[in-house]
């Protein structure tokens, strides 16, 4: 497959992709390491609290989406990293069992240099019930076609 560059990518364009399965055990893992508040790292606090369960740290939410855009979105295309992401919002929690998946569309393009353009896409991961976990506004440069 050709490499994606700038100029591929158009307006309005949407991929839909997923599925990526979530384990009590990477919650905690991650947590313990990233984000040790009681409702991510312990079943009994957790279930005591707003969430009234173990959920899932937004972070690693976060994480498990660019997971999934990687591997089927930037892996193998002209995508050359990110300057930043607006507008990130957690609607609603990830829990042990959860299947995400994600939704992109590209919302603009512009130039960034004479090598690179910027894409903004909104991003948005559900879980297997259709329920918004995560959206979000990626700022990603792409390399650009050199003239010829």
């Amino acid at each position: 497959m050709a490499r994606e560059h700038f100029e591929d990518v158009t307006v309005g364009e949407t991929h839909e992709f997923g599925s990526r399965d979530v384990t009590r055990e990477e919650i905690v893992e991650f947590a313990d390491r990233y984000d040790p508040q009681p409702f991510h790292t312990d079943e009994a606090a957790a279930g005591e609290s707003m969430f009234g369960g173990l959920i899932a740290s937004g972070w690693h939410t976060a994480a498990m989406t660019m997971e999934l855009l990687v591997t089927n979105v930037f892996e193998g295309s002209g995508a050359t990293g990110a300057v930043g992401v607006d507008e990130l919002r957690w609607p609603n929690p990830v829990r042990p069992g959860d299947t995400l998946s994600v939704r992109t569309e590209v919302l603009d393009t512009e130039p960034w240099s004479d090598r690179l353009g910027l894409v903004r896409s909104g991003t948005r991961t559900h879980d297997q019930d259709g329920e918004e976990v995560m959206s979000m506004i990626g700022l990603v440069l792409y390399e650009r076609r050199d003239p010829e």
